[in-house]
């Protein structure tokens, strides 16, 4: 099995999913020089879904001339792979990374990219280098931008007199005035949209999960307000369950089981193949009065072992493939499935982005794009969806739950400034 770019935000966190295998000993990596194209660099990345993209990642190594770069594809849980691997001297050089994590840059894992950005800083989507910058350094380079949003059908809400929603409240009325015996008004994934959703609802609600001095982000009345909206869509009956695929598919959509649904930019060629111009797409629209709409973004990018023996060799070539070579840096963004490049000014001349819900995507992505902190932790994660499909699926009280983990989520916290001090 194989796993493409959309996994990245398959939790709407940000979080990348795989199958567990071993990390194995075949690295492409022996450490020496190779005739005539300088030292040897192993580079990794994660194994696509997407036809085409191995073929291509590969291709771009080939024609480094600096080096004798060895693409490596890895199957697999590939975090816990590069997460064992960058412990040893046997890891990759270059390596594709979800992150890297909070304890991959503190425990001196990965290197300062900072000076690639000479220039060109302000040309990456904010939204996504902002989790791959720490301390005021940068540590990798984000390659594409994918992202969450809404489709709804055009048609539908015209008959029933609506209008693409622009408030929480107005998407609750309107998933329940689309609802009919054959068709729901909204899916949020067959868990109701805690998986799927995550930490949106309260970005929409103007708050964060972690503030940028490290403190809780939704320790605000309004996260339960937001939070009981989603509750509301469960007890309404107003979202669709029990799909024959979840959310990242767009097939419910396509097929006429639900008039809205929240998917990714991924499925945006297969929804217009079917439904041709009868759709549009939206942010998750905004909470509270004052906030503004929000919509999931992450990217991986490409960062550099601190134990490879060619540390400046393979800056070196990370600057040359993902800041030098923007004809490589779009062609792996719009070739092999459907995403936006993580350069501004690439996604501005992309034809196929400058028009259509294509072009509203591109400026939810950079006006409304939020990414997962750098300090939320794997247990702060837990700790907040759980919560929230107890929320959603069993009326549990938003307040209660949020005041559970926000004491969670601050210890986390504590824990993480005391292991960086």
């Amino acid at each position: 099995m194989t796993i493409s770019r959309r996994t990245l935000l398959g939790t709407g966190t940000g979080t990348a999913l795989g199958l567990l295998t071993a990390c194995g000993s075949n690295t492409g990596r022996d450490g020496g020089d190779s005739d005539g194209k300088g030292p040897k660099l192993s580079q990794w990345y994660h194994q696509y879904g997407e036809a085409g993209t191995e073929k291509a990642v590969k291709r771009y190594a080939d024609a480094y001339d600096k080096a004798d770069v060895s693409v490596q594809w890895r199957p697999g849980n590939y975090d816990e792979q590069t997460a064992a691997a960058l412990l040893t001297k046997s890891g990759p050089d270059v390596f594709e990374v979800n992150g890297p994590t909070l304890d991959q840059i503190q425990g001196g894992q990965v290197v300062d990219l900072t000076d690639l950005f000479d220039g060109v800083k302000d040309d990456f989507n904010a939204a996504v280098l902002a989790p791959k910058t720490y301390d005021g350094r940068i540590w990798a380079v984000p390659q594409v931008v994918d992202m969450q949003l809404l489709y709804y059908r055009k048609s539908l809400l015209a008959d029933a007199g609506r209008t693409p929603p622009k408030s929480l409240d107005e998407l609750v009325d309107t998933a329940r005035e689309l609802t009919t015996k054959k068709v729901k008004g909204l899916f949020l994934g067959n868990d109701g949209g805690a998986g799927a959703l995550g930490g949106t609802p309260l970005y929409a609600a103007g708050l964060k999960l972690v503030t940028d001095d490290g403190e809780v982000g939704f320790d605000d009345p309004a996260a339960a307000r937001a939070l009981s909206h989603l509750r509301a869509l469960y007890e309404d009956k107003s979202l669709l369950l029990g799909a024959p695929s979840d959310w990242s598919d767009p097939s419910a959509f396509v097929q006429g089981l639900t008039a809205m649904q929240w998917s990714g930019l991924w499925a945006l060629p297969a929804v217009q193949k079917a439904l041709g111009d009868d759709f549009g797409v939206a942010a998750f629209p905004a909470a509270a009065s004052g906030a503004e709409p929000a919509v999931p973004v992450g990217a991986y990018g490409s960062a550099v072992s601190a134990r490879s023996a060619h540390k400046q060799a393979a800056k070196d070539f990370v600057k040359w493939l993902w800041i030098e070579r923007t004809d490589h840096q779009r062609d792996f963004a719009l070739s092999y499935g459907f995403h936006i490049p993580a350069r501004l000014s690439l996604a501005k001349k992309a034809d196929v982005l400058t028009k259509g819900p294509a072009a509203d995507a591109v400026r939810f992505a950079t006006d409304n794009g939020y990414a997962e902190p750098l300090r939320w932790t794997p247990a702060s994660r837990v700790a907040y969806q759980d919560a929230l499909s107890r929320i959603i699926k069993s009326g549990a009280n938003p307040e209660s739950e949020l005041r559970s983990v926000v004491r969670k989520v601050s210890a986390e916290l504590d824990r993480v400034r005391k292991k960086s001090s």
